[in-house]
């Protein structure tokens, strides 16, 4: 493994998360299905991916110095 990236982009942390999450419902009488458990860690991705190239682009902008 030589490539490095954030864990906010890792689909396993996602999945295990929604996977913790999806048991947590189920032990409080919210049922989850594995479809759905597959979905949700899909949209919960894509939110991520979209909020974190959002906060780069406002940050870009905030910037004081210039980029080289």
């Amino acid at each position: 493994m030589d490539i490095i990236k954030p864990w906010y982009t890792s689909r396993t942390i996602w999945a295990s998360i929604v996977t913790v999450a999806s048991a947590g419902a189920a032990a409080v009488g919210i049922p989850i299905d594995v479809d759905e458990s597959v979905v949700l860690t899909d949209t919960i991705l894509q939110t991520v991916a979209a909020v974190s190239g959002l906060i780069a682009i406002f940050g870009r902008l905030a910037a004081r110095t210039r980029i080289r």
